[in-house]
Parts: structure tokens; C-alpha cells; sequence
């Protein structure tokens, strides 16, 4: 179930990414005008051809850095906070996995719960990014969402060998009409609602300060390679 999950995992960071790479000598305003170029590139307003166009460009964009990818894992993380976290509604997401503890939190309990989830996020996300090896990705034909709030963006994962793993990316709509993701539902199991039923139980147990703080270490650790064949 672990293995499934990552390999879950992975598939969200690859299929909503952005591909936004520049050298490292770059000037910072070259970096800046090619992030808005290639940003100009992905319509938000639409959920169906962001989710599309985001995991296209991610394809390029690992291949692109695999060598940076292997002489340092947690390139993946950088990966992750240009390409995946811009289209990602985390703090959305943050909230729903506190569920009720929401309203027993403060302000600063809230926005440091959220920063902390996004953390969390990255290195969850970098870490799946080690579980890619080339599986196809097949999207359903758009529908019509103009009188929308949510949609889900189904997805199967084609891999030889093994059936197809069918993929929601749940997203919804901003007050600018743009879209976000929220959340995957992988073979009609909630990666956000199994989260909210293990963090919400901590935060019961041990206090929100205490959650904050281990979300904060998993983001912290380090993205680790997997050899081939290990599990």
C-alpha cells in the first residue's frame, strides 16, 4: 500500500508541474522574464488544460535536470516549490486536514500550520519524484465547468505489465476565476481526507504546536534516491 501510495504521490508531482528552468548564471531579471513566460504559458483558467499542459512541460523538466537530479536529490525540492506548489491550493488544503481543530486555532497557529503542511508537501512530492520511470499518462476529454466550483480532472496512469491506475485531481475554482488543485483521489481514496484523519488525530492527542512541529521535520529531511529494485 506504501509503494502505491508513492508512486500515487509521484504521479500528482508530475502532473501538476510547471517546467520553469534557467541556468544557474542567469541574472535574477532573465529568471524573473522566464518564469512569466513560461507561467503565460499554462491557462489557470481552465482546470482541465492546466492539469495537461502542467504535466507536459514537467516531463521536460525532469529530464531536463536528471543530471542535476542525481548528483543532488534535493533538486526535487526545488522542482517541486517552482513547478508544483504555484498550482496546489495548500493553505485550502492545510485548513480541511485540521478539519474542526481549525476553529480552536489562533491566527499564527493557522498560518504556521499552513506554511508547515507546504513544507510537508515539497518533501512528500520530491520524495515520490523518485518513483518516476516513465509511465504514460492518459487525461479524460474536457467537460464543461463555467458553472463550476469544483471539478474533478480524471487521470490514468499506463505503466506495461500492470492495469491502469485511475487518478482524480480535485481543483477548485479562485475568487479571480482561476483554478487550483487541492487534492488526488487515487482508486476512490482521498490522499487529503486520509491525511486529515491521521494529522487531526494528533493534533487530538499531542496539540497542534506538537503537529506543526513534525510536519516542519519532514519537510527539513533530506530527498534520498531510490535503487533500482529496492522498495
Amino acid at each position: 500500500m506504501k509503494s502505491l501510495w508513492k508512486l500515487m504521490l509521484g504521479m500528482v508531482a508530475l502532473s501538476i508541474s510547471l517546467s520553469v528552468f534557467s541556468a544557474e548564471a542567469q541574472s535574477q531579471e532573465a529568471k524573473s522574464q522566464e518564469a512569466k513566460s513560461q507561467e503565460a504559458m499554462i491557462n489557470s483558467q481552465d482546470p482541465y488544460a492546466m492539469v495537461e499542459s502542467v504535466a507536459n512541460k514537467t516531463f521536460a523538466r525532469f529530464h531536463q535536470d536528471i543530471d542535476l537530479i542525481k548528483s543532488n536529490p534535493d533538486h526535487l525540492k526545488r522542482i517541486v516549490s517552482e513547478e508544483l506548489m504555484p498550482y496546489i491550493d495548500y493553505k485550502y488544503a492545510a485548513y480541511k486536514v485540521m478539519g474542526s481543530h481549525l476553529r480552536e486555532s489562533t491566527p499564527e497557529q493557522r498560518e504556521a500550520f499552513a506554511e508547515a503542511f507546504k513544507g510537508y508537501l515539497i518533501a512528500t512530492y520530491a520524495q515520490a519524484f523518485t518513483e518516476y520511470t516513465n509511465q504514460a499518462v492518459e487525461f479524460e476529454p474536457a467537460k464543461n465547468f463555467s458553472n463550476e466550483k469544483m471539478v474533478d480532472v480524471n487521470v490514468q496512469i499506463i505503466e506495461q505489465g500492470r492495469p491502469p491506475i485511475k487518478l482524480q485531481f480535485r481543483a477548485r475554482r479562485l475568487k479571480d476565476d482561476s483554478w487550483k488543485a487541492f487534492d488526488l483521489v487515487a482508486e476512490g481514496v482521498s490522499l487529503l481526507s486520509s491525511k486529515s484523519a491521521e494529522l487531526t488525530n494528533l493534533i487530538r492527542q499531542q496539540g497542534i504546536d506538537h503537529v506543526i512541529g513534525l510536519l516542519k521535520q519532514h519537510g527539513d529531511s533530506h530527498i534520498s534516491l531510490q535503487k533500482k529494485g529496492s522498495k
